[in-house]
């Protein structure tokens, strides 16, 4: 469960389908999208799982 905010939504919503990715600059985050709108989310930093 990682949470993020939604621009579109404007609230926290839960990710859907969330994946760890690595940024250019070397920087974890989590990539996923929006359960609601379909937007693409990014939580920047390590997930806690």
């Amino acid at each position: 469960m990682v949470e993020a905010y939604c621009v579109k939504c404007r609230k926290k919503v839960e990710m859907k389908n969330p994946t760890q990715v690595t940024m250019k600059n070397g920087r974890p985050a989590v990539k996923g999208t929006c359960p609601v709108c379909n937007t693409t989310l990014y939580r920047i930093g390590k997930s806690s799982k």
